[in-house]
């Protein structure tokens, strides 16, 4: 009986010291998770500061910005492409594989048709001629 007594009253003092050092021992929910917001906000502004950075490397600058244009292109295989290239006043005709560029003549420069012109140019026609030839169907 005794013995009961004895482990009841250090059972009874003991669990609130033991409550305490849990509530010491575990972290602050709000505060790990601002600090984990924080971490991620500080990630992502880097990879956006990053990719601003090698955009503008990326770009040419000067006389070269202007110089060098892609007129149109089209597959002729897998790998294989015939390029148009408008360089100045000038058009080259290019054949492009992989680790080879061959120039297959030379035109002056001229205007592209509107009929020919690039999908990018006008999204909202070239989404309608596809949308009318699936609806011909």
């Amino acid at each position: 009986m005794k013995i009961r007594i004895t482990l009841l009253l250090l059972s009874a003092t003991a669990a609130p010291r033991l409550a305490a050092a849990q509530a010491a021992a575990a972290p602050e929910l709000g505060g790990s998770l601002l600090q984990m917001l924080l971490g991620l906000g500080v990630v992502l502004l880097l990879l956006f500061a990053s990719l601003y950075l090698l955009k503008r490397l990326a770009a040419p600058r000067g006389a070269a910005a202007g110089l060098l244009r892609i007129v149109a292109g089209t597959a002729v295989g897998t790998r294989e492409r015939v390029v148009v290239v408008e360089v100045g006043d000038t058009w080259l005709v290019l054949g492009v594989a992989p680790g080879r560029v061959t120039p297959l003549t030379q035109l002056p420069r001229q205007e592209v048709p509107a009929a020919h012109a690039l999908p990018g140019k006008n999204f909202a026609g070239w989404l309608q001629q596809v949308m009318d030839r699936r609806n011909a169907r």
